[in-house]
């Protein structure tokens, strides 16, 4: 079980590469850097996948650079607690993005603008989205390549934008950040992106889960069929999502004689 503190090093390697990396990011590292992060999935009582990701990783990225200033970009009224800590300004963007036509508006007009009317140095997204009409340098997070490989299980403008953007996506990113070996290879292997800008950070365990003990276990067992292992995943509701999982773990599956 691995937890977030994963990312928190992960997120430290990355800043400290793109510092060695050139005379322009040394520069930033010496003074005080505005990080812009794309907050958009952080939804008080709807967290899911990306939610969470993003909720975890940067509550800790924030308290862990109290130097740094962090300016979140939300598409809609937010909630304060995510705002956590004095560090941290909030900025809502119009349009609400939750249509293809209304991601593209928000990503390359309102992003853009924003990040220069801040004078950010450094953009996050972990929602797999990136400004194409900024220079500012970006830090992507992509999920997984599921809509490449089960196109047929998204609604077509859906499929349309993700498949003709997200390669533009990863080609214009500074750096990637992928959250499982698997989706690092699928990346590298499917747009052609060099293995050493893709790094690796991991979804933690929500502190709910916990193993069972030896009663909980042995109880369990005996309600199953004899010799049957059970892999229980917890994946959105989203049927290209489940399948790109279900195909990850099948290897799993059959090595253990189990079911999801």
């Amino acid at each position: 079980m691995r937890d977030f503190t994963t990312g928190k090093a992960i997120i430290k390697l990355i800043f400290r590469q793109w510092q060695q990396e050139s005379v322009q990011f040394s520069a930033i590292f010496a003074a005080v850097m505005k990080i812009a992060v794309n907050a958009r999935f952080l939804l008080k009582g709807k967290l899911e996948g990306i939610g969470w990701f993003t909720h975890e990783i940067m509550r800790r990225v924030v308290n862990m650079h109290p130097e740094h200033q962090f300016i979140f970009f939300f598409d809609r009224p937010f909630d304060p607690s995510f705002l956590y800590a004095k560090n941290v300004e909030a900025v809502v963007l119009n349009p609400p993005a939750r249509h293809p036509f209304l991601w593209w508006m928000w990503f390359e007009w309102a992003i853009p603008r924003a990040l220069k009317k801040h004078q950010a140095d450094i953009f996050i997204s972990t929602d797999g989205f990136l400004s194409l009409r900024t220079q500012t340098p970006t830090l992507l997070v992509m999920h997984d390549l599921a809509f490449e490989h089960f196109p047929e299980h998204l609604p077509l403008k859906f499929r349309w934008y993700l498949r003709r953007f997200s390669p533009k996506f990863a080609k214009r990113a500074n750096r990637i950040v992928a959250v499982s070996e698997y989706t690092r290879n699928d990346i590298v292997s499917t747009y052609g992106i060099e293995p050493s800008k893709v790094d690796v950070i991991f979804n933690g365990a929500n502190a709910h889960y916990k193993p069972l003990n030896f009663d909980e276990k042995r109880k369990f067992g005996q309600s199953m069929p004899k010799g049957l292992n059970i892999l229980f995943l917890q994946v959105p509701c989203i049927p290209v999502r489940m399948w790109s999982i279900y195909w990850r773990h099948l290897p799993f599956l059959k090595r253990n004689n189990a079911a999801i």
